[in-house]
């Protein structure tokens, strides 16, 4: 008799646990994702199958953490597709330039860097003055870096040309300190950032937004679940705000094309015009 593949059931049970346990809500997660997660940690603690792991995360929180950990998307960098931010800086500011205060919403912003990268855009446009970035996840241990804004020297001569090919003109080290082995940014840009834990399956949207950033975060979800966070995006955005998506990343379906209006199709930049 041919074997039976028990994982897609035992991951079943395991997301309704984590959601009956703990309220998060990974089951409209992209499955093949989340698959190779769960057996990675299954493989890490030495465990024989997913059902062992089941009963670890449902009675030990430090190790329902581990999980958690395992479920966030922490991938992230400063100016990561450069063209992406210099569009930002070229076309999107030259419009919020016109509202006496900006809010901007980095959802999942992971670690932080690239909330630090719009920090430095808006000084250097003469905006962050009257700017408000709002930078959420629902992974605490990623928050507590990003709220630091301590981060390790060897990626920063990458994050120089990227800079430089957004359009920055000055040095990323303008606005930094060193520290040993690690940068340390200014209080000037950290002021003018609020981190946040934040769901998107779950939570409520932020109101007033002028700009939201959420790249390479809706390529974890299934359909359903992108149209849910697209709505939220939605009913977080002013009249004719705008919208930021991953380059492999999209709206999905007709109700969403009626709402968001392409500004830059190859960087997936969309402006609302229906958020009533």
């Amino acid at each position: 008799m041919k074997e039976i593949d028990t994982v897609p059931f035992e991951v079943n049970q395991l997301l309704e646990a984590v959601y009956f346990r703990y309220g998060y809500d990974f089951r409209h997660y992209a499955r093949g994702s989340i698959e190779r997660r769960i057996r990675y940690r299954v493989e890490h603690s030495e465990l024989e199958n997913v059902s062992q792991m089941i009963a670890k995360v449902m009675h030990d929180p430090d190790y329902f953490n581990l999980f958690l950990n395992d479920m966030s998307v922490t991938v992230t960098e400063m100016f990561r597709d450069p063209l992406v931010f210099k569009s930002i800086r070229n076309q999107l500011f030259l419009r919020l330039k016109n509202y006496s205060r900006i809010n901007i919403w980095h959802a999942g912003c992971a670690t932080g860097e690239e909330v630090y990268a719009m920090a430095i855009m808006l000084e250097e446009e003469g905006l962050l003055e009257r700017s408000q970035l709002y930078a959420t996840d629902f992974n605490n241990h990623s928050l507590a870096v990003a709220k630091e804004g301590i981060y390790s020297q060897q990626h920063m001569s990458k994050y120089q040309k990227s800079y430089k090919k957004s359009g920055g003109k000055k040095k990323l080290t303008d606005y930094y300190h060193t520290k040993h082995e690690h940068i340390k940014f200014d209080q000037g840009l950290r002021q003018h950032i609020t981190f946040a834990n934040h769901n998107l399956v779950k939570d409520k949207e932020f109101a007033q937004m002028h700009l939201i950033m959420c790249r390479n975060v809706l390529i974890y979800f299934d359909h359903q679940l992108q149209q849910l966070a697209l709505n939220l995006f939605k009913c977080s955005l002013i009249d004719r705000g705008y919208l930021i998506l991953g380059r492999e990343e999209a709206l999905g379906s007709a109700a969403m094309h009626a709402v968001f209006e392409s500004i830059d199709a190859k960087y997936r930049i969309y402006r609302c015009s229906a958020c009533a």
